[in-house]
């Protein structure tokens, strides 16, 4: 078999709901196997119900006999009850093993995807795979797995006891199953189809509501709520439309199915037939009791199937979607990297694209970075300057060339060493909802309380946990930081790359969205970071840069002049014209005479 067939085998088995479920084996079949003991000693429970009453209704009844097959026949509910609530006590177990697995299993593998791929597949839809989806694999481990052999144990084993009993009543008990299945048949036509749409309509509901909540300081200001909410009452009409259709078109079916499957047809229909049969003299009474029990426990377990089937339909979408995620390409690593000489920086012919789009970000990029220098990158919007300050960390892949860290393709180092030496400062920060502790030593769990307050002093952080923050460095943040401003939540990320130690140091511009008394206390912090260190800066206020010793200049993803600025302002060039339209954007403002009404 050829490689390309072995990986779209392999690929098509990821896909399959056992083979993703197949880590808890164990613990699925050892449930099915204790279920099916549950039902094999109900079901002999009840056929102890025959000798039981023959012996009571005998004309010298045993008393010793009759206490011995009571006796066995309690003994033998009482396993039932035992066997079915260990079943589910394994499967549960099992579950929240899986549950461990797959979220560990997933979240490595999301820290090791390329990040354009978290970034377009969105929070929102990596949420949804890797708590909900695995939640409903969770469910149906736990609450399916030991219905399956009972459930389809169940109809075989009692029809074959039916049978032997009286082969009359066994056909006769059967009589309502065809219509039954007729039912199910008009219930679950086009479930599918049905199923999709109802989720698809959901979705837009959610869509909807999310986008209100969160554009919620846009809708007050710009909206008075007619308008997303006309789009929320439209999503929820066509969700409850799409709702009522399904409905309408499978409930007379459910209906039917539901009625015929229940106890109570099936003893009518038994005692129609059966009465006049035991008066005949041509059927004993006692084998019609036990059919009077035993037939509708066979008619009941068809009910479960249904509700196993809407269980399996879930896993198996949830499936679908986590196979999605596992056939995301990683990024390869070598398992012994080699580790940087120094701390310089060089991109090499470097070309790089984003997946889905047809023009290069980066066309045969070069730039050389000494150690111990400060880099700034410059240029409009869609330059390409993120895109070699994400490159660096190795968030992506380059298409061609390379990028090497102290002299070493970063291609040819492990994550922990290129993590160590490269330490990345976004422009917009982010932090756990956890305490400012945990946050500030994210990137080094090992670091001591000292050393915590030690980062934090030197990011100019220090003195508002201690002043402003009721618990201080034990104090938790909100979701991403929303209890700081935004100037304090820069500044812990600083503190953060302060205490990594990193010798290489990428900066996104983080003073973009400071106030001035938040952008000086940032320079501050982003000196003391910078102290010694390989600085690499992408710069959008270019009065920040210009001490750097060496500048970039970026144009539609090429390198179109370097140099300092001196340097490049003499040369009249495309920097030159960015100098000078930054000067004259220093000197805008709003007057008085110019706003007054003419």
């Amino acid at each position: 078999m050829s490689s390309a067939n072995t990986e779209k085998q392999a690929t098509q088995e990821e896909l399959s709901l056992w083979t993703v479920i197949s880590p808890v084996n164990r613990e699925i079949y050892t449930g099915m196997a204790v279920s099916l003991l549950s039902l094999i000693a109900w079901l002999g429970s009840i056929m102890l119900f025959l000798p039981i009453t023959r012996e009571m209704t005998a004309q010298a009844p045993n008393p010793d006999r009759l206490w011995l097959l009571l006796g066995i026949s309690l003994g033998l509910v009482a396993a039932s009850f035992v066997c079915r609530a260990y079943s589910f006590r394994i499967s549960h177990l099992g579950a929240f093993r899986l549950e461990q697995i797959l979220r560990t299993e997933l979240t490595t593998r999301l820290a090791q995807v390329p990040l354009g791929y978290v970034v377009n597949a969105g929070s929102g839809a990596l949420k949804k795979i890797v708590l909900d989806d695995v939640r409903a694999l969770h469910v149906f481990v736990a609450d399916s797995t030991p219905l399956f052999a009972k459930t389809f144990s169940a109809p075989f084993l009692g029809i074959i006891l039916m049978l032997i009993l009286d082969w009359r009543l066994a056909l006769l008990s059967l009589a309502l199953f065809p219509v039954g299945m007729i039912g199910m048949f008009f219930a679950f036509r086009d479930y599918d189809v049905a199923r999709k749409r109802v989720d698809k309509a959901t979705e837009r509901i959610n869509g909807v509501i999310n986008e209100y909540v969160q554009g919620m300081h846009v809708v007050r200001t710009f909206d008075d709520g007619s308008g997303s909410f006309e789009r929320y009452r439209k999503a929820l009409n066509e969700a409850t439309v799409t709702l009522r259709e399904w409905t309408s078109q499978s409930q007379t079916g459910a209906f039917i199915a539901r009625t015929l499957f229940a106890a109570l047809p099936t003893v009518l229909v038994l005692l129609a037939v059966g009465v006049p049969m035991v008066r005949q003299g041509t059927l004993e009474l006692p084998i019609l009791m036990m059919f009077l029990i035993l037939a509708p426990t066979v008619t009941e377990s068809i009910v479960p199937i249904v509700w196993l089937q809407q269980l399996l339909v879930n896993a198996s979408a949830a499936v679908k979607r986590i196979g999605q995620l596992r056939q995301v390409e990683l990024i390869p690593e070598v398992s012994q990297g080699s580790a940087p000489e120094d701390a310089s920086v060089e991109l090499k012919n470097v070309t790089f694209r984003y997946e889905g789009r047809a023009d290069n970000a980066l066309s045969d990029v070069s730039i050389k970075i000494p150690a111990g220098t400060v880099t700034a990158l410059v240029g409009p919007s869609g330059a390409g300057k993120s895109t070699i300050a994400q490159l660096i960390p190795r968030f992506w892949d380059v298409t061609a060339g390379e990028i090497r860290v102290g002299g070493v393709d970063i291609r040819q180092m492990t994550s922990d060493q290129l993590l160590q030496s490269v330490a990345f400062v976004f422009q917009s920060p982010f932090l756990l909802s956890d305490s400012i502790k945990n946050n500030i030593k994210l990137g080094k769990p090992d670091a001591t309380d000292d050393a915590i307050v030690a980062a934090a002093t030197a990011a100019q952080a220090h003195d508002f946990i201690m002043s402003e923050l009721p618990d201080g460095y034990d104090s938790v943040v909100g979701e991403r930081g929303s209890s700081l401003s935004g100037g304090q939540r820069q500044r812990i990320t600083i503190a953060r790359a302060i205490l990594q130690d990193a010798p290489i140091i990428v900066l996104d511009e983080a003073t973009a969205f400071a106030d001035p008394d938040n952008e000086a206390k940032i320079h501050q912090a982003l000196a003391e970071l910078a102290r010694g260190k390989t600085l690499i800066v992408v710069a959008h206020r270019l009065s920040t840069i210009t001490d750097a010793h060496q500048i970039v200049v970026l144009d539609r993803g090429r390198v179109i002049e370097s140099g300092t600025h001196a340097e490049l302002v003499a040369n009249e060039g495309r920097y030159a014209k960015l100098w000078s339209h930054f000067e004259r954007a220093q000197g805008w403002g709003l007057r008085a005479d110019e706003t007054e009404p003419a």
